[in-house]
């Protein structure tokens, strides 16, 4: 007897007696992983989160500030509209036009949908993004945000919040490494994504160029910038450019921008949060541009 099994021997396990091939483990771990994606959806049910969305797919709306925005926007297209019968009522009262029938909902069948921890107010919508205008086609004049790579849903959210505040013409971001306009993003915004475009572009060192060409002024904003953003001279069109925490602007990024500026703060904490620094780099700015700067 040898000490090893022959290479014969070695695989008459894999048979069954009726001589057909036993399932091996590839066809164990389809079993345990199936294509459908219902593993995945089990897991982010479990977690009382919604699964991700595809980019191209339909985006998730919900609470009565975003949705109402939403409905208002004569270019948003709807699949479906999810309301209590509160929320239906209160939409009706306040004249708010529906271009599609709200579905009549018990505030579960929303909560099953958004999360449990999620504030729905009684609304959801389901609709087909809005289309990306064409950066070269923005008209020369305001106050632009252009997002380095800022991935934090909550807070992209208040930054438009604080855009559509501060009547900033877009918000520049990049196809990768950016959330989607939708979900706990949209509910952030209040309503912001149906009253500030989002321009997407693929390469963000090309699309500062594309507005420096147009004649935009690009300042970047960052800890190590040369001046305060209260001292560096300002023209419009104006575009503010941030990166995100803790890495702040990416080198090209920071190459390609006319100026690079920071925010003098006199406390002992000396940094924001990127949604704060924003509406503070927008009332500094918006204020200098009013005055001449």
């Amino acid at each position: 007897m040898t000490p090893w099994p022959s290479k014969d021997d070695s695989r008459k396990d894999d048979f069954r007696k009726d001589g057909a091939r036993k399932a091996g483990p590839g066809k164990d771990r389809k079993a345990r992983f199936p294509k459908d994606g219902s593993r995945k959806k089990a897991a982010f049910a479990r977690r009382g989160r919604p699964e991700p969305r595809d980019r191209d797919g339909p985006v998730i709306l919900y609470g009565w500030h975003t949705v109402k925005a939403a409905l208002e926007n004569p270019a948003r297209r709807f699949r479906r509209l999810l309301a209590t019968e509160n929320a239906a009522h209160r939409l009706a009262e306040e004249g708010v036009p529906t271009p599609v029938a709200p579905t009549l909902v018990r505030p579960d069948e929303i909560a099953a949908i958004v999360g449990p921890e999620a504030v729905h107010q009684g609304l959801l919508a389901e609709a087909d993004p809005l289309d990306s205008p064409d950066i070269a086609e923005l008209p020369a004049e305001g106050l632009v945000l252009v997002l380095d790579q800022i991935t934090d849903p909550h807070n992209v959210g208040a930054i438009m919040r604080s855009a559509a505040a501060f009547a900033v013409a877009a918000v520049v971001t990049t196809a990768r490494h950016s959330p989607e306009a939708t979900g706990v993003l949209a509910k952030a915004a209040s309503g912001a994504l149906d009253i500030v475009p989002i321009v997407t572009v693929g390469n963000l060192a090309r699309a500062l160029t594309t507005l420096k060409d147009n004649g935009w002024m690009t300042v970047g904003l960052d800890s190590e910038g040369t001046a305060d953003l209260a001292d560096t001279a300002l023209r419009g069109p104006l575009a503010l450019v941030l990166g995100a925490e803790g890495k702040g602007l990416r080198q090209l990024t920071r190459q390609t921008c006319d100026a690079v500026a920071r925010i003098d703060l006199p406390g002992q904490i000396t940094s924001l949060n990127v949604s704060n620094a924003t509406a503070l780099a927008l009332y500094v700015a918006h204020t200098r541009l009013k005055a001449g700067a």
